[in-house]
């Protein structure tokens, strides 16, 4: 064991191979070069915490070291707030001019104390074009051409962004006339090549392109795979000598899928909070599903900030299919659709629909959605006998789950638009159950309105086994339908639970079929809520038991 003070898993800001477990960044932007050395603009984009900044300092880094030019990193993280277009752009100039003071290249450092720059700042011709023409200057002095990354580059917004994206465009189109950058790259959340800008501030229609339609290519940083979680984690265990098990590195990639802040949150989680720095355990699967069910309670400013965006309206309306299993096909949602993969919330399917990102993140969204629903069900739900200490009585459940539709549906806001939600709230202020019903009124206000369905059956199902059993959802957009576990003493208890109308019963009866073929279940339930609106409670909730071959299929109406 080394007697050097060991490295950490970093889980706040970019890396330091110097201080962090971390692997080789630049490795992780394969194009740069080729993109560089043919001079072409482009975008990197990926979601929060997937180390961008990271790996584009290890670029800048790199390029300097190999000198054929020079490399620049300039934030525009604190631009932000700023909405007024020309404040905007004097204040990119100003980062520039202190990421020339700040670099570690000697050249680079001596055009910012020059005075060169603050002579052209003083010309009246200036203010038409602040960053274009700095620019265009500092390339002329410098001896060598020059690479830019601005990072954060979408912290800019609507008129400041069109104008900085107008500016390096101008510039980019007269380089053969006028020095300009040899390449830039634009690092954030959001592809800037598909910006779209508002046609009023209000309006959440997007319009007209971008103009910043130079760019040669976008890319993005994939994330880690087994195989290189496995390499970090064995940097601990060189350093320590406490190994992390095969099972537990595969437990972290299940619950990750590789996102880079989670593989580091997982493994800080079990050494410096689970076991206090103890090198002497092995790390287990065990050890690592209790650092995800942590991570998921705890939420710690990553995970809360992905929460937060599950308010916005754009988000729900994608949120709301893949938990319902619907699809939509309106133009609007590929934008939305494609903002929720930049955020990194969802990922995609072997058949191009959308799912979330990883375990962990289905996990925290459900809790998130349903903890307020389940802590506002009636204490009787719990009173429920719902095993007999060997099997899980489904049935009975789902039959008690019927009684609680037929007294409480009625009174459930499912469909209801913006201009009834005050009323709405009149409505309901004398009820028993009205903080229930103004939740799920918040639900269906923010766009989740196909989602509450199964927000509401698997928040009665948890609460019913409180804990006792584990219940398991699966869920994707497109799928019409969304599987659903309870897993007790190593037994496995199949629901299918769609929503009349998304896709026929006998498409979904051959859906749970094959899940149950799959997991070696004899016996599953179909849960079908049916929304018309011309039908009774009483036709709407009813009760057939099947059998296809060997299995045993109950379809629960409500």
């Amino acid at each position: 064991m080394s007697a050097l003070k060991p490295k950490f898993f970093n889980v706040a800001g970019p890396c330091d191979p110097t201080k962090h477990y971390t692997l080789p960044a630049f490795p992780r932007l394969p194009d740069v070069q080729n993109l560089i050395k043919d001079e072409l603009y482009f975008v990197l984009h990926a979601p929060r915490q997937s180390g961008k900044t990271t790996s584009i300092r290890a670029a800048v880094k790199r390029i300097n070291e190999e000198g054929s030019y020079y490399a620049l990193y300039c934030s525009l993280e604190e631009l932000r707030e700023c909405t007024d277009r020309d404040e905007t752009i004097n204040r990119v100039v100003g980062q520039l001019e202190i990421a020339l003071a700040l670099s570690k290249v000697d050249a680079l450092k001596k055009a910012a104390n020059d005075g060169f720059l603050e002579d052209l700042k003083a010309k009246a011709y200036f203010r038409e074009s602040p960053l274009r023409l700095w620019l265009t200057f500092l390339c002329n002095w410098l001896k060598k051409d020059l690479v830019i990354f601005f990072d954060e580059a979408d912290s800019l917004t609507e008129q400041p962004l069109l104008s900085f994206l107008s500016q390096l465009r101008n510039g980019y189109m007269n380089r053969d006339e006028n020095p300009f950058p040899r390449s830039i790259a634009l690092i954030g959340l959001v592809n800037i090549r598909d910006y779209k800008v508002k046609i009023r501030p209000e309006s959440e229609t997007l319009g007209s392109g971008s103009p910043f339609n130079i760019i040669t290519k976008a890319l993005t940083l994939a994330n880690f795979t087994p195989e290189e979680i496995k390499d970090l984690y064995s940097q601990h265990t060189a350093g320590t000598g406490q190994v992390f098990l095969d099972e537990a590195v595969q437990r972290a990639y299940y619950w990750s899928e590789g996102q880079p802040w989670l593989v580091n949150a997982l493994a800080r989680e079990v050494v410096e909070e689970i076991l206090r720095k103890d090198y002497g355990p092995t790390i287990t699967a065990g050890l690592i599903d209790t650092a995800a069910e942590n991570l998921i309670k705890r939420r710690d400013v990553h995970i809360d900030s992905l929460l937060e965006k599950l308010k916005e309206p754009r988000v729900a309306r994608v949120m709301n299919t893949v938990i319902s299993g619907t699809t939509l096909k309106a133009s609007v949602y590929e934008d939305d659709r494609n903002y929720c993969l930049d955020l990194g919330l969802v990922a995609k399917d072997a058949k191009d629909n959308l799912r979330p990102a990883n375990a962990l993140y289905q996990e925290m969204i459900f809790r998130d959605l349903t903890d307020k629903v389940q802590s506002l069900l009636d204490k009787n739900v719990e009173r429920i006998a719902w095993n007999n200490g060997e099997i899980v009585f489904v049935s009975d459940i789902l039959k008690h789950f019927q009684d609680f539709w037929r007294e409480n549906a009625s009174s459930f806001p499912l469909r209801i638009n913006d201009l009834q939600i005050e009323a709405f709230k009149d409505k309901i202020a004398d009820l028993e159950n009205k903080d229930l019903i103004t939740e799920i009124l918040t639900l269906v206000s923010r766009k989740y309105d196909e989602a509450v369905y199964t927000i509401i059956l698997l928040a009665f199902l948890q609460r019913v086994v409180n804990g006792g059993a584990l219940v398991h959802r699966q869920f994707a957009e497109g799928r019409g339908a969304v599987d659903l576990r309870i897993s007790f003493k190593k037994q496995k208890y199949l629901i299918e639970l769609k929503i009349k109308g998304h896709l026929s019963q006998e498409k979904s009866l051959d859906q749970l079929a094959q899940y149950m073929d799959s997991a070696g279940a004899k016996e599953g339930w179909l849960v079908i809520f049916d929304k018309a609106k011309n039908k009774s409670l009483a036709k709407k909730i009813t009760w057939e038991t099947i059998k296809r071959q060997e299995l045993t299929i109950h379809i629960v109406g409500c």
